[in-house]
């Protein structure tokens, strides 16, 4: 399952924020509901280390043992 990160404000008085998780099916749903009731949304991007750290678990990181191990892996 697909997690987005919004984060809200609500206009009142005081400036409220707050980050809520919404599966990716009734996020569709969720913006709308925003929209209608007036609030604003903004998402959240991903940090640099966030996104290392996926792509370490996809596999998507290489080590080489030396300069020509390297260039081997480069070409393929």
């Amino acid at each position: 399952m697909q997690i987005n990160y919004i984060e809200l404000s609500f206009m009142e008085a005081t400036l409220n924020r707050f980050t809520v998780d919404v599966p990716q099916d009734d996020l569709k749903f969720f913006k709308s509901f925003i929209k209608k009731m007036g609030w604003s949304i903004h998402k959240q991007k991903k940090g640099l280390a966030e996104q290392s750290l996926e792509e370490i678990e996809a596999g998507k990181v290489f080590h080489a043992t030396d300069v020509d191990d390297l260039f081997n892996q480069l070409e393929k």
